[in-house]
Formats: C-alpha cells, sequence, structure tokens
C-alpha cells in the first residue's frame, strides 16, 4: 500500500505540470483568488514567522537540505542499480513534493494577471515615446545628483551602511501605497544572503527564498544599488513574480522614498534602462542623450559595471542560461530577455503620470 501511495506521490508531478498549463490560460482566476487571495496571508505569515530572524532563515535550511540530500545519495549510492525503480521513486517523490510546495508557498504568482493590464496601460510603445520619458528622467536624475553632491562630475556615495539601507528599504512602499494600497509592506523580511559570494559569481544581486518568504541581497554589491536591488526583492514578496514587474515596482517604491539616496537610486535605475533600450534601436540617439547625463551619474553606472566585472568567471553564463530556461518554463516566455519589458512600463506608466 506505501509503495502504491509513493508511486501515486511520485508521477503527481505529471499531473501538476498540466494543471499549470492550464491554470496559465486563467491569469484573471489567479489574479483574484491567489495573488490577490490566498497568496497574502501566506506571504504577510511567512514574514511575521522569519521577518525578525536577524539572519536568513531560508539560507540556512538551504544548507541542511543540501547536507541531507548529499547524505541521501551517498547512503543510497547502492539502491541505483540494485533497486533502480524504488530509488526513482523516492526522488521522484521529494522531488513531486517540493514543486507542489514552491507553488503553494509562491509560485503561482507566475500566471497572474500581466501587470500592464492591471494598471490599464499599454504594452507598445514608440521609440520617440521612449526618448521623450528618458529626456524627462535624464533632467529629474541630473537634479537629483546636483542636490546631493553639488557637482556635476562626483559620483554618489551613500552615507548610509548596507544595513541601515535595509532597514529604510521598506518606507518606500510605505509611500507607494498610498497610490497602490496593494503594495502595502508590513511585516518587513528584508535580509543579506550568506551565500553573497557564491551569488555574485553567478551574476545575480539577490533573490526570493520562496520556502521563507526572505528577500536576499547580495551583501557584497555596490550601495548604490542597494535601493533599487532590496525594493525589487521585496516586489517579489508582494507577489510580482516575473522580473521585469518587480524591476518597474521596485524603481517605483525607490523613487516614492522620502530620502533623496533612494530616490536618486530609482531614477537612476530607470534611466540606464531607458537608455539601454534606445541604444539598441538607435545607437546615434543614444550617443546624443548620453551626453546630456551628469558625469558622475555615469561614474555611478561604472562602479556597477567594474564591480561585476570584477566578479566574471566561465561559470556565470551557465547559471543565467539555467535561469533563463526556469523563466521560460514558467510562463515568462522572453525569460531573462523580458527583463527589458521594464521599459515598456516605464514609458507608458509615466505618460501619464509625473515623476
Amino acid at each position: 500500500m506505501q509503495k502504491y501511495l509513493k508511486s501515486i506521490l511520485a508521477f503527481s508531478i505529471v499531473l501538476q505540470i498540466i494543471l499549470l498549463k492550464i491554470i496559465a490560460r486563467f491569469p484573471d482566476v489567479v489574479e483574484q483568488l491567489y495573488s490577490n487571495g490566498l497568496y497574502v496571508y501566506i506571504s504577510k505569515l511567512m514574514r511575521y514567522v522569519f521577518g525578525w530572524v536577524p539572519f536568513s532563515v531560508g539560507d540556512v535550511l538551504y544548507t541542511l537540505a543540501t547536507v541531507y540530500i548529499l547524505r541521501w545519495l551517498f547512503v543510497n549510492r547502492k539502491r541505483v542499480i540494485k533497486d533502480t525503480k524504488a530509488w526513482i521513486l523516492d526522488v521522484l517523490s521529494a522531488v513531486s513534493i517540493g514543486y507542489f510546495t514552491f507553488h503553494l508557498l509562491w509560485a503561482f504568482n507566475y500566471y497572474r494577471l500581466p501587470l500592464h493590464k492591471a494598471l490599464n496601460i499599454e504594452k507598445d510603445y514608440t521609440t520617440e515615446a521612449l526618448v521623450a520619458t528618458t529626456e524627462r528622467l535624464i533632467s529629474t536624475v541630473n537634479t537629483v545628483h546636483i542636490a546631493i553632491t553639488n557637482n556635476d562630475t562626483i559620483k554618489v556615495d551613500m552615507p548610509y551602511s548596507k544595513t541601515e539601507l535595509l532597514q529604510k528599504t521598506p518606507k518606500g512602499y510605505d509611500k507607494l501605497s498610498k497610490k497602490f494600497p496593494h503594495l502595502a509592506y508590513q511585516p518587513k523580511s528584508v535580509k543579506r544572503s550568506i551565500y553573497s559570494l557564491p551569488l555574485t559569481y553567478m551574476g545575480f544581486s539577490g533573490y526570493l527564498n520562496p520556502f521563507t518568504n526572505e528577500a536576499q541581497i547580495d551583501g557584497l554589491i555596490p550601495t548604490f544599488k542597494y535601493p533599487t536591488t532590496a525594493s525589487h526583492e521585496v516586489a517579489h514578496q508582494l507577489g510580482y513574480a516575473a522580473e521585469n514587474e518587480a524591476n518597474f515596482i521596485g524603481s517605483m517604491a525607490a523613487m516614492h522614498h522620502d530620502d533623496i539616496y533612494f530616490k536618486y537610486s530609482g531614477y537612476a535605475f530607470a534611466l540606464r534602462h531607458c537608455l539601454h533600450e534606445i541604444y539598441r534601436r538607435d545607437p546615434k540617439q543614444y550617443e546624443t542623450l548620453v551626453t546630456k547625463v551628469n558625469k558622475g551619474i555615469l561614474k555611478n553606472y561604472q562602479e556597477v559595471r567594474d564591480f561585476w566585472d570584477s566578479y566574471q568567471n566561465p561559470t556565470e553564463p551557465l547559471f543565467k542560461s539555467t535561469y533563463d530556461t526556469f523563466l521560460k518554463a514558467n510562463n515568462q516566455i522572453d525569460g531573462m530577455e523580458s527583463y527589458s519589458y521594464v521599459v515598456a512600463l516605464l514609458v507608458n506608466y509615466f505618460e501619464n503620470n509625473t515623476f
């Protein structure tokens, strides 16, 4: 009987995959019943349980899980040949449980309504609209930059420690939630990952642990990136699984922050994405616009590029390719390229809204 039940459990992963394909066709239902329903309570509960702990509980659990899996594989190494069927059933059962838990606790958000539909804005935009938004952003970022440095050639250095930046992050959502109540963020759970060095070598500045709902930040990235990176991971906590949507919401939270350094990080983040898209569409137009950006802002961009260049290694493309495949398997058909969708959200949102 136990073996029969284990077989059902193991092969239930096939049924789960089929059901997900069906669920993907009903984003309105997912939006209403899960993302704005069940998940709201799951997320808050997890953050109440783990948010107060000063270290990353999720990273510890991953460590223990890795040790357990390696031990299990070693102890059961002979069963692969002697009892292959039972060994496979055990593995599939564990994968099936993990897959179900992953979706129940967070990943159903991959199938929610696209953000541009929820905001009732267009997905497409013209190059002219992109240029107009970029010029407005340049003017805004230059103004904020000068207000901080009093010199257009000096890069901005954050006057806060990384711990202080994480503590300040939720305040941006306090302001943003006045415009979008569903983005209210309480309680908080934003932490530095104990695996910051591996994350850096893999090319990632942070991640959300779906099993503990902790926002994990790479503790090594430049402080200039902390406000938008932390705000990005909070957007994941609030149920926005798509990277592009988390980028948009994270930048908006930083822009709405009372602290001028957060504002600078948010506006500079949005400008960098728009400039990148203009370069892709019209390199000559890019060269014209980038000359209007304060040199100090460009130095902040260079600071981030230098950081990532210093950690380049042969394994990084492999990890990013794996993540690209993961995104495509979870209803993000453009994979890593979907990150550019944040530009569409920025352009179309700010056509009708002020900075």
